[in-house]
């Protein structure tokens, strides 16, 4: 998965704004079709201390509503629980992502 918001900070710098507050989320969304419906993460986003994770969703929190609740029986099920993620920040994922990115070595010229 791709990190959306990770691009300005150096590992280090990273540590230390999670430190302070900043966090990585997941939002869901899903899209229906009559009997098909698709539940699927986003990317990881990553989340300022001083910025609202439930706005940053918004996008997908709206897809779900307009797209998601027209599949039969899961489309109304998976639309609550987007929903219930979304409004709720996402689903954090920062213990996930500095695990992965703080061991990995970095590439030399990135």
């Amino acid at each position: 998965m791709k990190i959306i918001g990770r691009e300005e900070f150096t590992d280090d710098q990273l540590s230390y704004e999670v430190k302070l507050g900043a966090r990585f989320v997941v939002y869901q969304y899903c899209i229906s079709a009559l009997i098909v419906t698709f539940k699927r993460p986003s990317d990881i986003y990553f989340i300022g201390r001083e910025e609202n994770a439930v706005t940053k969703g918004l996008g997908f929190s709206a897809l779900t509503l307009l797209l998601g609740w027209w599949g039969f029986p899961w489309g109304p099920i998976y639309t609550i629980q987007s929903l219930w993620v979304n409004f709720r920040g996402g689903r954090d994922v920062t213990g996930e992502v500095l695990a992965s990115v703080l061991r990995t070595p970095q590439q030399p010229g990135a």
